[in-house]
């Protein structure tokens, strides 16, 4: 199992794991940011999770086209990179009271570093775990130098296709790294769900020989529930205070109710996959007797002969099963009965 997924409080089942995501949505502001951190920790969430970088460490300040958004399906289209990320990213001495008020609250606290610089200044703040962003997942010199912390690693892998979620994942193990678990991921914002492909996820799992997840850019949590059937164990969603509120993830992003609600129905459909099973559970064995079978209906004499007015197939289950109906129809009966006696073969 994923050492992340080892958690301190008692559990009785292997839930799946959930990640809120703060990204950008503190909107500057380290008051909210706390708030959010609390709102998880109240929702049910496992860990929230920071991204770590700045602006000029994601990219450089240029008028040049290439540099900014030109998306009309964009959230963020006409922005340039550079001036987004200087809104969006979380002030590094953020960091540590972020981290200290998490874990006051039980909530696992870790990061996505976009370069090794970010990692250096992780490893200083002792994190316990690591998530590469799904355009980060062809870098493979960052997720050599996390790997090299010898932490847990999550791997989104958005636009990834088969050969580079293998690169990484050799890049991430060539270096040592023994937990390693991948995220099924689609890079827009929002998601539309019949792009999610999560019947992927169990086929992730076979190929990679890890632990499966989803990172869920989708409105609500249908795809996130979805997931947990096909063997997600991790689902990583962007949570918000107010989507009202604005904030540059806030449009995809879950209110803490809406979070709540993940937790609870991700375990409920955790709890539903069971195993292949026919016939009756633990719990169904009470409701067998209450099921039809046959009845006589009418007082009766002996070698009277059982009609289609005489005998009904009507709950409860006492009685031969149904099946035996029109076997029955025509018998002549050996004794006496009285209405309402279940039919056995001994009348006859």
């Amino acid at each position: 199992m994923f050492e992340l997924f080892k958690k301190k409080k008692k559990q009785f089942r292997s839930y799946p794991f959930i990640i809120a995501e703060m990204s950008g949505n503190h909107n500057q502001s380290l008051k909210r940011a706390l708030k959010l951190v609390e709102a998880a920790h109240q929702a049910g969430a496992d860990a929230i999770k920071l991204q770590t970088y700045t602006a000029d460490t994601m990219t450089i300040n240029s008028d040049k086209d290439e540099f900014s958004i030109k998306d009309k399906n964009s959230l963020w289209n006409g922005q340039s990179l550079h001036k987004l990320y200087q809104k969006a990213y979380t002030p590094w001495e953020w960091h540590k009271e972020i981290i200290n008020t998490a874990n006051k609250l039980g909530l696992i606290c870790f990061s996505s570093p976009f370069d090794e610089s970010a990692v250096d200044f992780l490893e200083k703040l002792n994190v316990p775990a690591y998530k590469i962003a799904s355009f980060e997942c062809i870098d493979l010199p960052l997720i050599k130098k996390v790997a090299s912390t010898g932490k847990p690693i999550i791997i989104s892998t958005g636009m990834a296709t088969i050969t580079e979620i293998s690169e990484a994942v050799d890049a991430a193990r060539s270096v040592g790294c023994k937990n390693l678990a991948l995220l099924k991921c689609t890079s827009t914002y929002p998601s539309d769900p019949k792009y999610s492909n999560i019947k992927t996820i169990s086929h992730m799992k076979n190929l990679f020989g890890c632990e499966i997840g989803i990172s869920d850019h989708t409105l609500g949590i249908g795809t996130s529930i979805a997931a947990v059937a096909f063997g997600a164990k991790i689902i990583e969603k962007h949570l918000t205070l107010s989507r009202k509120d604005g904030g540059v993830d806030s449009t995809f992003s879950l209110e803490p109710s809406e979070l709540r609600d993940l937790v609870e129905e991700s375990r409920r459909a955790y709890d539903s996959i069971g195993s292949i099973k026919y016939g009756p559970t633990k719990l169904e064995i009470r409701s067998v007797k209450r099921r039809r079978s046959l009845y006589i209906v009418e007082d009766l004499k002996k070698g009277e002969i059982l009609t289609d007015k005489n005998l009904r197939r009507i709950r409860p289950g006492l009685g031969l099963p149904p099946k035996f109906y029109e076997i029955c129809l025509g018998k002549k009966l050996k004794k006496n009965v009285k209405a309402g006696t279940p039919v056995s073969w001994d009348l006859f």
